[in-house]
């Protein structure tokens, strides 16, 4: 048991550990990499859904009495949310309240994905729902 221990303290001595976290990568960004990078989510995240819908499609192309399980409903559901429909083109504003989000040290840990996920959320006006998974997060990643 010594022996073992003695191997973890050592591991944890000689490997540096990253002590950066989302919110440190999200401050180091420039105003327009912030914005760029907003934008490269909403994109990725509406091909994913596109493509997704498509390969269904085909899948189940001519079976009338097909219907969509839950969980692909709910796949495209938690996709939607990454999108926020309200801001529109403006993603000016979707960057300047992560960085609202990230100026809190409760949190920085929050992945980037699930910050943006909040943020539109919120911005699409269900601030329940955002505050709740806010809080979810706060307590996940800290």
């Amino acid at each position: 048991m010594r022996k073992i221990f003695l191997l973890l303290f050592f591991i944890n001595v000689l490997i540096p550990q990253d002590k950066s976290t989302p919110a440190d990568y999200w401050q180091s960004l420039s105003q327009p990499e912030k914005i760029s990078f907003v934008n490269g989510v909403y994109a990725a995240m509406s091909t994913a859904k596109m493509h997704h819908q498509t390969e269904v499609t085909k899948q189940y192309k001519g079976q009338a009495n097909w219907v969509p399980p839950y969980y692909i409903e709910r796949y495209y559901e938690i996709i939607d949310e990454h999108i926020s429909k309200e801001v529109g083109s403006n993603l000016e504003l979707i960057a300047g309240h992560v960085d609202a989000l990230y100026s809190s040290f409760d949190n920085h840990k929050i992945p980037l994905m699930e910050a943006i996920r909040i943020v539109s959320i919120s911005q699409d006006g269900d601030r329940s729902k955002g505050n709740w998974l806010l809080l979810k997060a706060q307590k996940r990643f800290n």
